[in-house]
């Protein structure tokens, strides 16, 4: 703790301060800036290593029991959030077994139709909210108070056994450190003010070096999990595997909040550090089905949620594909069981958003955020989750490194005069979003060519036929609808008034039946024999 400065006498002495602070301690909490070096020869182990070399520093400054972090992007909206944690951490029932509590992420940047699904209020408000009942939320990243000993990796009250080794292999060699994990055990903090000497600095700088994790349990079983593209993921499946709980806290005021990637294609590329690292988790010693017996069914079933809900993108993108049989010849095969094939979808799709309309009342989320997270669902599934899915293929088949980690660019360049989501509006090409373009592309030309079928065969079609054709359209209406946000990305700027898609879209439907009728009429005039 620093005194507050107390120059000389100034102008200002002489007014009465109608403030009491008598008894209350006015001292300035010590704030400590820390930055690494990077060695080339040393890997720094990117956001976890910052966050374990915080730890360690913590540990020797005040070796508090509680720790909490958020991202460089994000700020405390209201201090009551600090307070509710520790109603969490110390209630007299089960607060002794609480590790961490997340809080969710409240972004401010974000335009109010939420276009890109950034506020993702269905898994923020519902998803994990609803994880209270079981054995609590996974860490996401930003936004979370932990207890100091869960990071360490120490086994919950329940399961903890009487003598813990506290050794130099397991959390490295610096003997205060050391002493600073014992004292965590008993409880113990600094609240007296430290003497920053010579040899002390030197032990901090020590402890947040890159070399001193190696050898030892750091970025494993102590600390933020590293060699992983999603470390906070990790970093909440460890503790709770160990039998910890955690705990969901929303308040009325947004407790932190921060800024979101509004572009698309850098919206894109967040969604592929998730996505891969959750596969990757799959397929690491971090595997859900590998976990013991302290880790709740439920939870588990949870988290191999998180690590195979990539892998539904290849049935996505193939349903997406699918309504192109408009581009196809009269008479396929798929078209003779088609109507009961139909039935079925729309029943389980109406199953499926029953729920969802459940999960809204419950939750307390608006239905533009459920509509929202819909359609970045689908978007994401014809472009980053695939994406991710690749990478994945190529680390397991070459041994090589995972999804590269890469920092999210949520700078939003804003000028006197010019509109502040500009960003926005700026289509920024990479080989990821083909497939959805793609998509996009090939069902708007599927309903142009089943507006030029219905005008040439109209007439002559059977009342069943007629009935697949309608059906068949509901497939590329609904798919475009769900696309419409990607649609507004392709357009760039003249996506500030997305009402325009209803003139571009009848154009290009149009265009399309247009073309397939010239094509029919020039087939059957000189090739009688063929049939479109």
């Amino acid at each position: 703790m620093l005194e507050p400065p107390n120059g000389g006498k100034t102008q200002h002495d002489n007014i009465v301060n109608p403030l009491n602070f008598d008894g209350i301690d006015a001292r300035l909490p010590m704030l400590v800036y820390m930055a690494r070096g990077k060695s080339p020869c040393y890997d720094h182990n990117k956001k976890a290593g910052n966050l374990n070399a915080q730890l360690r520093v913590s540990a020797l400054l005040s070796n508090a029991p509680f720790v909490i972090n958020f991202d460089c992007d994000h700020y405390i909206n209201d201090s009551r959030a600090l307070q509710a944690a520790m109603c969490f951490m110390l209630d007299s029932r089960e607060g002794d077994n609480i590790a961490f509590v997340q809080f969710p992420q409240r972004f401010e940047n974000v335009d109010p139709t939420d276009r890109y699904g950034n506020h993702n209020r269905v898994f923020f408000d519902g998803a994990m909210y609803a994880l209270n009942g079981i054995q609590g939320p996974s860490y996401l990243g930003t936004g979370c108070m932990f207890r100091r000993l869960a990071l360490y990796g120490i086994d919950p009250p329940r399961w903890r056994p009487n003598d813990i080794l506290v050794d130099s292999s397991k959390f490295g060699n610096s003997i205060p450190f050391l002493n600073s994990v014992l004292q965590s055990l008993k409880q113990e903090s600094h609240i007296s003010p430290l003497n920053l000497d010579d040899s002390f600095i030197a032990e901090m700088m020590l402890v947040i070096s890159s070399s001193f994790d190696i050898g030892t349990d750091w970025g494993r079983g102590v600390g933020y999990i590293y060699e992983m593209a999603t470390e906070d993921m990790v970093t909440g499946f460890r503790i709770h595997k160990q039998g910890w709980h955690s705990m969901y806290c929303t308040m009325d005021v947004d407790t932190f909040r921060g800024t979101a990637p509004i572009n698309l294609t850098e919206r894109l590329y967040q969604i592929v550090r998730w996505a891969g690292g959750s596969v990757e988790m799959f397929f690491s010693h971090n595997n859900p089905l590998l976990a013991g017996c302290r880790l709740h069914p439920m939870q588990r079933i949870v988290y191999l949620n998180y690590n195979i809900y990539p892998i539904t993108s290849l049935f996505l993108l193939l349903y997406a594909l699918c309504p192109v049989m408009w581009l196809l010849p009269e008479e396929i095969l798929i078209q003779r069981p088609f109507t009961r094939y139909v039935v079925f979808l729309i029943i389980i799709i109406a199953l499926i958003h029953t729920i969802g309309i459940m999960e809204i009342k419950w939750a307390g989320t608006k239905w533009l955020d459920w509509w929202r997270n819909e359609q970045f669902f689908m978007i994401a599934s014809l472009s980053a989750y695939p994406t991710a899915l690749l990478h994945i293929v190529v680390k397991l088949l070459t041994r090589g490194k995972g999804i590269r980690f890469r920092v999210t660019s949520k700078q939003t360049k804003v000028e006197d005069n010019e509109d502040k989501y500009a960003e926005m509006y700026e289509m920024r090409w990479v080989p990821m979003l083909i497939p959805a373009m793609v998509a996009l592309f090939s069902n708007t030309m599927a309903i142009g060519v089943a507006i030029g079928k219905a005008i040439v065969y109209g007439g002559v079609w059977p009342k069943t036929q007629r009935l697949h054709a309608m059906l068949g359209l509901l497939f590329n209406v609904w798919l475009m609808i769900l696309l419409q946000p990607f649609a507004l990305a392709l357009i760039g700027r003249w996506s500030k008034k997305p009402s325009i898609l209803f003139i571009l879209f009848p154009v290009a439907f149009v265009v399309f039946a247009l073309v397939y009728i010239c094509v029919h009429v020039f087939v059957v005039n000189f090739f009688p024999s063929m049939e479109i």
